[in-house]
């Protein structure tokens, strides 16, 4: 199984590109921006910044794909300090957004389509999110949104076909065994507190990291409703079917896990308070802000294509993709669950965090 880095959102801006495909991440950014500003407005420390001397307010995207949803992100949290300085002092210092995904990420694409009237500097910063990418307190600001349902690799112990964990003929913990479930579980706490641990190093002391995390209401599941983990074992479905047609490997669905991990509001909370740098400001549930975006088959596989074709073309080879997603499309029309959004239950958790002074 590939690392992350190995691949990235699908780039360019061409129909399954993730740039005409990601309208749910730009509800969610767009339900998240009264809290953020609110957020900015009350708690967020200014005085460092000129403390000594002027220096950039550096703000970072981690996880920013092709940047389409990036954009609208940075202009709300450099417009919200814009306010915040105006309110406390009569300079505005410079900004500079860092903008970080993976080193195979279509960094090109987000370049071209910074906005020409952006009120910042941008840069990019290559490589995982969850080890150190910045120097010592140099970011003022944090921010990342629809990544951190990513670990960074699928457990060892779901692909040793000798481990109670081994997770064959499925492609995903989602009606898996519980060996396989917990693997992936301490995987993810592991990565959020390599996440959390990379961001304590990075912020300055009273800096504020802004997080928005798809996950799940619960961990268990219900024939009347569905979550994006649902969706996932679709598609494992699609596989295995191909792979009794002869179209594809069976060991190569064997040898296949989605690197994503769905958390729930409780589990998250308790990770987060493991953390000794941080205090959590606010969390809550938005509402659902994507509720309605991807009413039809063909949009939901899109949708899916777009995120995640690179892991599985880089696992399975380009030439099947249409097909894998085709099946994919029919399975979804054929189900009246997938189809009527009321029966949508993955949810963003929005998570306002300060960095506790050293």
């Amino acid at each position: 199984m590939p690392l992350l880095g190995l691949y990235a959102m699908n780039g360019g801006e061409g129909p399954n590109s993730y740039a005409q495909n990601s309208s749910y991440q730009r509800g969610v950014v767009d339900a998240a921006k009264p809290i953020i500003e609110e957020e900015i407005a009350t708690k967020l420390d200014v005085g460092h910044v000129f403390s000594t001397h002027v220096k950039p307010f550096r703000i970072a995207d981690f996880g920013c794909s092709t940047g389409h949803n990036s954009f609208p992100a940075m202009q709300i949290i450099t417009e919200s300090v814009q306010k915040k300085f105006r309110s406390e002092t009569s300079q505005i210092p410079d900004f500079q957004v860092l903008f970080n995904d993976q080193v195979f990420n279509d960094f090109n694409t987000l370049f071209r389509s910074i906005p020409p009237q952006k009120n910042y500097h941008a840069a990019a910063v290559a490589g995982s999110f969850h080890e150190r990418l910045l120097p010592k307190a140099s970011l003022d600001f944090a921010y990342c949104s629809c990544a951190l349902n990513w670990i960074s690799e699928v457990p060892k112990a779901v692909r040793d076909d000798t481990s109670p964990a081994w997770n064959k003929g499925r492609v995903h913990y989602t009606g898996a065994v519980q060996e396989v479930f917990e693997a992936y579980s301490n995987r993810y706490a592991n990565d959020i507190g390599s996440f959390l641990e990379a961001r304590a190093e990075e912020l300055v002391s009273g800096g504020l990291m802004t997080l928005l995390v798809p996950a799940a209401p619960c961990f268990e599941h219900s024939e009347t409703f569905y979550t994006t983990q649902s969706e996932l074992e679709l598609i494992g479905s699609c596989l295995v079917d191909m792979a009794k047609k002869g179209l594809i490997g069976e060991e190569k669905v064997d040898t296949f896990n989605f690197p994503l991990y769905f958390t729930i509001p409780q589990e998250l909370k308790a990770i987060i308070e493991r953390s000794n740098s941080f205090s959590i400001e606010r969390m809550e549930i938005l509402n659902n802000p994507g509720k309605c975006t991807l009413r039809s088959a063909d949009a939901r596989a899109t949708y899916l294509r777009a995120t995640c074709e690179g892991l599985l073309k880089n696992h399975f080879g380009s030439e099947v993709m249409d097909e894998l997603f085709d099946r994919y499309t029919k399975k979804i029309a054929a189900s009246p669950l997938f189809l009527d959004p009321d029966n949508e239950k993955s949810i963003i958790i929005l998570v306002i965090l300060k960095r506790k002074a050293e």
